[in-house]
């Protein structure tokens, strides 16, 4: 996400500043300043070197999967660590707009054919999901507190330079391997029974900037397209574009110890505060995404 929102800033005319563990590569920023969102002197020493008129807060531990494995750590990096930078912000550059983003996901299982609005209760069903209910949570009440704070509850996205931990790059990951490696032509899977509502990070980093623009202070906003896919249709419409014949199986191994059966995100919200919307197409999506890691399975 990070790069896509980086592109989208600088292409507006900021100067980004960026801040984190690592230096990002490639990313066309007016300065890096290292920091930990467990380390509450780091955040503020960023803030203050970067005087921020806005902040986008991207970091986190942004695995469901991995947080079964490691909880505590995905709730102190997620939850704890997001009030440690609305703290430093507060102390820092207490008029700066932040935007912080949470998770579609922590609205948990809901009925089908129905789609979550900001006004829905909260059930997290994962560690990670619990720990950005909390993120969202300490951000309202520094909201309330009357900091300028909006919330972005991020339904699932996807796209060029997603990490293979993550469904949809996986995917494309394997079927490149086996087209350039002549590796088993089988694609391991999870559960695909469950309906995502998917949009292309492009167009989420979009709506970051325009909720930063216009987003009404204290609201939380779904970023979503508003339409439900099957994983399972996800797979197919993969499988159709892959140059080997391929059987799907599934991996006990990428299976969630608890998962949501249906979660689709009503961007009413958004679209009526800043006229944003969705506009990339999920084939556009796969399409790009398995070109990049044909692109980096090829042989040399």
């Amino acid at each position: 996400m990070g790069p896509h929102a980086v592109r989208e800033l600088a292409a507006r005319g900021a100067r980004v500043h960026d801040t984190g563990v690592v230096p990002p590569a490639g990313a066309a920023l007016e300065a890096w300043h290292a920091s930990d969102l467990n380390d509450p002197e780091s955040l503020a020493r960023a803030v203050a070197a970067a005087r921020p008129d806005f902040l986008l807060h991207l970091a986190g531990q942004s695995s469901a999967a991995l947080s079964f494995e490691r909880p505590a750590e995905t709730f102190r990096v997620n939850a704890v660590g997001t009030w440690h930078l609305l703290e430093a912000l507060n102390a820092q550059a207490p008029q700066a707009r932040a935007l912080i983003v949470t998770s579609g996901e922590i609205y948990g299982p809901q009925p089908d054919g129905e789609r979550a609005a900001e006004d829905a209760p909260l059930r997290p069903v994962s560690p990670y999901a619990l720990s950005k209910a909390a993120a969202d949570a300490f951000a309202a009440i520094t909201a309330e507190r009357g900091q300028d704070v909006i919330r972005a509850r991020s339904f699932a996205h996807a796209g060029p330079g997603q990490d293979s931990r993550f469904v949809i790059p996986s995917f494309a990951r394997q079927i490149a391997a086996i087209e350039a490696r002549g590796l088993k032509p089988v694609l391991r899977v999870g559960n695909l029974d469950v309906t995502r509502d998917f949009t292309d990070v492009r167009d989420v980093a979009r709506a970051y900037v325009v909720l930063l623009e216009r987003g009404r202070r204290g609201a939380a906003y779904n970023v979503s397209s508003g339409a439900g896919v099957r994983l399972a249709d996800v797979v197919e419409r993969l499988v159709r574009r892959s140059h080997a014949p391929i059987r799907i199986e599934p991996d006990p191994a990428r299976m969630r110890p608890a998962d949501v059966q249906y979660l689709v995100g009503d961007p009413g919200s958004i679209r009526r505060d800043t006229g944003w919307s969705a506009e990339i197409p999920l084939d556009r999506t796969l399409d790009d995404v398995l070109a990049e890691w044909r692109a980096r399975e090829s042989p040399g």
